[in-house]
């Protein structure tokens, strides 16, 4: 399925492509040369059309680029599980986060805050 898709996208990534290169050389083909199309008016023209086909090589290209990445394979351990398996543990989870509140709860208990609290910036007008 993912190939498909990618074909798909890499197909209607190609359209305005083709259609700009279409348009670069009808108006190529209109005018007879470079030179010609340039006498004619046509050289604004061919340059625009042909930088805006080039824009359109960008998508193209990363999606090409994308087709041919393929996922790298552990090589080094063929026993290890997949990036895909789940191997996560909710207790032990848990347990780190637990060990790490009580930690700083002792360390907040050690160090009380000295002084009064910094007076907080208000918004708008005050009360009178």
């Amino acid at each position: 399925m993912r190939s498909v898709k990618l074909a798909i996208g890499i197909a209607f990534a190609l359209m305005p492509l083709v259609y700009c290169g279409a348009l670069f050389f009808y108006f190529l083909d209109t005018a007879g040369s470079v030179q010609d199309a340039v006498g004619i008016g046509l050289g604004p023209t061919l340059f625009g059309v042909g930088a805006i086909g080039v824009l359109f090589c960008v998508p193209v290209a990363w999606k090409i680029l994308r087709a041919l990445h393929t996922p790298r394979v552990r090589a080094t351990n063929p026993e290890a599980p997949a990036p895909d398996d789940s191997s996560f543990d909710a207790d032990a989870a848990l347990a780190r986060y637990l060990a790490r509140k009580s930690a700083e709860a002792e360390g907040d208990a050690v160090s009380p805050r000295t002084g009064p609290a910094a007076p907080r910036p208000g918004f708008g007008r005050k009360g009178i």
